[in-house]
């Protein structure tokens, strides 16, 4: 879609939710290069500030900078504010909580972090952006980032799997669902991706060694896919993972494979 019809079917602003690095500084990128103003949001006040002064000189575009933490109460509200002053009409929801250890040994407070950042405030600025466009008779889009790790119960990494699962079925649903009203929905569901959080997890692989995708490629791929489809999973050797897993093999050797690449990789992680 040229820029012009984009910006057209989707506004002259974006919201990119979880802003400043890895996927995240990738739609941000891909946006801006779209010239498209932007208001970011992250928890990291100093990334977000370069990543907003860099691409206001190199594109020439407005940015406003939300810092602010996703698993506050009035989050939503505070993102709402913003969206309202502008002609907004794109929510990228890329921010997500994720650590990789057995599941015994989360605490509490990690334990909310997944509801609240991956769930919770997710669902509540969809429902709330949706309403908004319905209400102003707009047309819009919205792009979740979910996972691969959500097609499977995965271990180790239990509850994030669980999050991503969530947002891969509200997205599926919100496309029929919002596609009468002119709203564009899409789940991104993104394989391993060299950002910098899946870099510092140091995977050891084994025989099966996943393709390692460049974020701004999964962020461009799933642009390029809004409007299209429903569920969109990046990268050739992805789809063919998830046609085995899902398509060829039965559930519980598929679910055992899985788990087994995944015990091989976080080995380290896996020891507590």
């Amino acid at each position: 879609m040229a820029d012009k019809a984009f910006k057209n079917k989707y506004g002259s602003w974006a919201i990119v939710v979880g802003s400043a690095e890895g996927l995240g500084e990738a739609y941000t990128n891909a946006l801006a290069k779209r010239k498209m103003n932007l208001i970011l949001v992250d928890n990291q006040l100093e990334k977000l500030t370069a990543i907003s002064e860099k691409i206001t000189t190199d594109f020439g575009i407005e940015t406003v900078q939300l810092h602010l933490d996703l698993k506050d109460g009035n989050a939503v509200e505070l993102m709402l504010k913003e969206i309202k002053k502008t002609d907004c009409r794109l929510l990228i929801y890329n921010a997500a909580y994720s650590l990789i250890k057995p599941f015994v040994n989360h605490s509490e407070a990690e334990l909310d972090n997944y509801i609240d950042i991956n769930t919770r405030t997710q669902l509540k600025l969809v429902h709330q952006f949706s309403k908004l466009l319905i209400d102003k008779k707009q047309s819009g889009g919205i792009v979740l980032m979910s996972s691969l790790a959500g097609l499977i119960g995965m271990q180790l990494v239990s509850s994030y799997a669980a999050t991503k699962a969530f947002a891969w079925n509200l997205a599926e649903a919100l496309h029929y669902e919002l596609k009468p009203l002119q709203i564009d929905v899409l789940a991104c569901i993104a394989g391993a991706t060299a950002t910098p959080a899946y870099l510092k997890t140091n995977p050891t692989y084994g025989f099966m060694k996943p393709l390692v995708m460049k974020p701004i490629d999964v962020a461009e791929s799933a642009l390029l896919k809004l409007g299209k489809k429903a569920l969109f999973i990046p990268g050739f050797s992805n789809r063919m993972n998830y046609v085995i897993l899902t398509r060829l093999l039965p559930r519980k050797i598929a679910a055992s494979v899985a788990n087994k690449t995944m015990l091989t990789m976080f080995q380290q992680q896996s020891k507590g």
